[in-house]
C-alpha cells in the first residue's frame, strides 16, 4: 500500500500526540459502531466533555491559531492528529462542527477582535452552538440569488425572510446569517453577513424530518428579527467575501473523512459472506477501490503542500468523491445485510443509517453539480456556465 513516510519531525509529533491522547482518551473498542455525519447523534454533554478533555495542548482544535487554544498545525500536523484520533473513542461533535470548523475560522479571518473575544471561547468549548443561515427555498444552489432582507433601523438591523437546510438551528445560540442589504447593485455585491441570535423576538424554527429518522435540518423564518451592527461581519455589502470563506471551510470539512473505513467494511462483509457470492465481491472490491483512491488523492494533496505548492480545487473534487463512495458503501452495506437490511430494528443500525444518509451528501455544502462546474473551470480550463445577471442590479431581475 503506497504511504508517505514521516519525516523526522512528523514521526516525534506523531509520538507526541499519541501519548497525549492516551492520557485523555479511551482506545477504541474492536467491533465499535461507527458515526454517520449529522444523522441522529445530539449528546452535546459527551461533547463538550471531550473538547474540555481535548483544550489543554489544543488537540480540540488543532488547525486554530495558538492564541484561540489551537495548535496552529499544519495540514500535515493535521492529518496525523486526525488519524491517531481514529484509534480512540470520540463522540459525535457534528452539533458543533458548524462552529468549529465552518463559523469560527470565518470569525477569526473576517471579525473585528471585539468578535473573535465574545465568539471564538464559546465555539471552542462547545458552550455555544452556531448554525448556518445560508440556504433559501427559492435560491437553490444560486447561493448569491438570495433575498433574506436585512434593512438598517438605527443601530440595529431588522431581517425578514427564510432560510433552510440549517443544521441544529432549532438548538443553536448563534447563526452566521446572510442577508441582502442593497438591491441597487449586482447580486455578489448587495449581500452582508450577521451574527444573528436565535433566541431574537421574530424567528421561527421549524424541524424537517428526513427519511434517515434524523431532524437536524430546519425551516427559519424571520420577520423583523433584530440583529445589532456590532453583530454585522465585516463591511456591509462585503457578504460575499464572508460566504466563501465559510463555504471554502465546509467543502474541506465535508469533503476530509468518510466516516467508515476500509477495515470496517471488509469487516462488515466478511461477516456477512461477501467472499461466496461474485457479485457481491465485485461490489465489494469496486468500492474498496473507490476509498483507495481517495485515500491516493489525499497523499497526493499532503506532497503537494510539503513541496510548498498552493492548494487548487481540491476541496471540491473530495467533496464529489466523498458523496459518491459513500453512497456507494451505504447500499452496498445495506444489501450484505440481506433482508434485515429493510428492517428497522436489529443489527447494522449504521449501515441504514448511512444508506439513508448519502443522497443528502451531494446536496449539502455545495450539490455535486456546483462541485463539477468548479472542476470544470478550474481543472479543464472549459467555459465557464453563463452568468447573464452577473453585472444587473438585483432589483431588475
Amino acid at each position: 500500500m503506497t504511504t508517505i513516510e514521516d519525516t523526522p519531525e512528523e514521526a516525534a509529533f506523531r509520538s507526541q500526540v499519541r501519548t497525549a491522547l492516551a492520557a485523555r482518551l479511551r482506545p477504541k473498542p474492536p467491533g465499535a459502531a461507527f458515526s454517520v455525519m449529522g444523522a441522529g447523534q445530539d449528546n452535546l454533554d459527551e461533547g463538550r466533555r471531550y473538547l474540555a478533555v481535548l483544550a489543554d495542548g489544543g488537540y480540540a482544535v488543532p488547525t486554530w491559531p495558538v492564541e484561540h487554544g489551537g495548535m496552529a498545525a499544519t495540514p500535515d500536523q493535521a492529518a496525523i492528529i486526525a488519524r491517531e484520533m481514529s484509534q480512540f473513542e470520540v463522540p459525535d461533535l457534528y452539533p458543533f462542527m458548524v462552529g468549529i470548523s465552518l463559523v469560527a475560522p470565518t470569525i477569526m479571518t473576517h471579525g473585528t477582535p471585539e468578535q473573535k473575544a465574545r465568539w471564538v471561547p464559546p465555539i471552542r468549548s462547545g458552550e455555544e452552538i452556531w448554525c448556518q443561515l445560508f440556504s433559501e427555498p427559492d435560491a437553490g444552489s444560486d447561493l448569491a440569488g438570495l433575498k433574506c432582507r436585512a434593512e438598517l433601523d438605527g443601530s440595529e438591523w431588522r431581517v425578514t425572510g427564510s432560510k433552510v437546510w440549517s443544521s441544529r438551528a432549532h438548538y443553536s445560540q448563534w447563526g452566521l446569517l446572510l442577508a441582502r442589504t442593497d438591491w441597487s447593485v449586482p447580486k455578489h455585491a448587495g449581500i452582508t453577513a450577521f451574527g444573528l441570535r436565535m433566541d431574537a423576538p421574530g424567528i421561527e424554527v421549524r424541524p424537517l424530518r428526513q427519511m434517515n429518522g434524523d431532524t437536524h435540518f430546519n425551516e427559519v423564518f424571520l420577520d423583523r428579527a433584530p440583529v445589532a451592527d456590532c453583530d454585522r461581519i465585516g463591511l456591509a455589502g462585503g457578504g460575499w467575501r464572508v460566504a466563501i470563506t465559510t463555504l471554502m471551510y465546509e467543502r474541506g470539512s465535508i469533503g476530509g473523512g468518510f466516516g467508515v473505513s476500509r477495515a470496517e467494511l471488509l469487516a462488515h462483509a466478511a461477516e456477512r459472506g461477501a467472499g461466496d457470492d461474485p457479485v457481491l465481491r465485485n461490489r465489494l472490491a469496486h468500492a474498496l477501490a473507490d476509498l483507495e483512491v481517495s485515500r491516493m488523492t489525499g497523499l497526493r494533496a499532503r506532497a503537494a503542500s510539503r513541496a510548498g505548492r498552493t492548494p487548487g480545487p481540491e476541496g471540491s473534487g473530495a467533496k464529489l468523491r466523498m458523496a459518491g463512495t459513500l453512497k456507494e458503501i451505504g447500499n452496498l452495506g445495506v444489501d450484505l445485510l440481506g433482508p434485515g437490511g429493510v428492517v428497522e430494528q436489529g443489527d447494522g443500525a449504521e449501515w441504514r443509517t448511512l444508506f439513508l444518509t448519502g443522497p443528502s451528501l451531494s446536496i449539502r455544502g455545495g450539490t455535486d453539480e456546483i462541485q463539477r462546474s468548479i472542476l470544470g473551470e478550474r481543472v479543464l480550463g472549459l467555459p465557464p456556465e453563463p452568468r447573464v445577471d452577473k453585472d444587473k442590479p438585483f432589483s431588475a431581475r
